[in-house]
């Protein structure tokens, strides 16, 4: 099984993280402003969120370790890539950002699969859940992603640590089939 590892963030990759400005939603997903995302942590704003689950040519997904200093779940372990969606930003083009981003894929066609809602733990939160085929090599953001591996959809759900959110999009998709489907 591949690894790929990354060190943690410096200091200033911190901060500017907290003060990105995040598009705030009311309890129906109506844009209603933005705020700094530790703004929207603190206050437990509903905001908006991209979920990509990547599925390589043998059906496994790609799995990631979370770095220690992610501000929530830190050391935890998504089953997707992605993230708050941006003031602003069109929840696409945050889907494919977010994947740029973290995991140096670049124009690969995404494909939407479902709407979900996240209300626990003190977050809240409007997913919107991307499948996308890739087998190509990875590139990690250092400041976000620790280390990715491949596994199948049960050994990953299996997992201890999963983050919740992302537990509950990989769980959606193989009850509806999605993760199983031919591209």
């Amino acid at each position: 099984m591949p690894q790929y590892s990354a060190g943690l963030p410096d200091a200033p990759a911190v901060q500017r993280i907290s003060e990105e400005r995040v598009q705030v939603v009311d309890a129906r997903n109506r844009p209603c402003g933005s705020a700094p995302r530790a703004t929207m942590r603190r206050y437990r704003f509903w905001h908006r969120a991209t979920y990509i689950v990547v599925r390589n040519a043998r059906g496994e997904l790609c799995v990631q370790r979370r770095t220690l200093s992610k501000e929530v779940f830190p050391g935890g372990i998504d089953l997707a890539a992605g993230g708050v969606v941006g003031a602003g930003e069109a929840v696409h083009r945050a889907a494919q950002r977010e994947l740029a981003e973290e995991l140096g894929i670049h124009r690969e066609r995404l494909r939407h699969q479902l709407e979900f809602v996240h209300a626990t733990g003190g977050n809240f939160i409007f997913g919107s859940a991307f499948l996308v085929d890739y087998s190509g090599p990875l590139s990690l953001q250092a400041e976000e992603v620790a280390e990715a591996f491949w596994l199948p959809p049960a050994e990953a759900l299996a997992l201890e640590g999963v983050t919740p959110d992302t537990r509950q999009v990989v769980e959606a998709l193989v009850a509806d089939g999605s993760l199983y489907a031919e591209p």
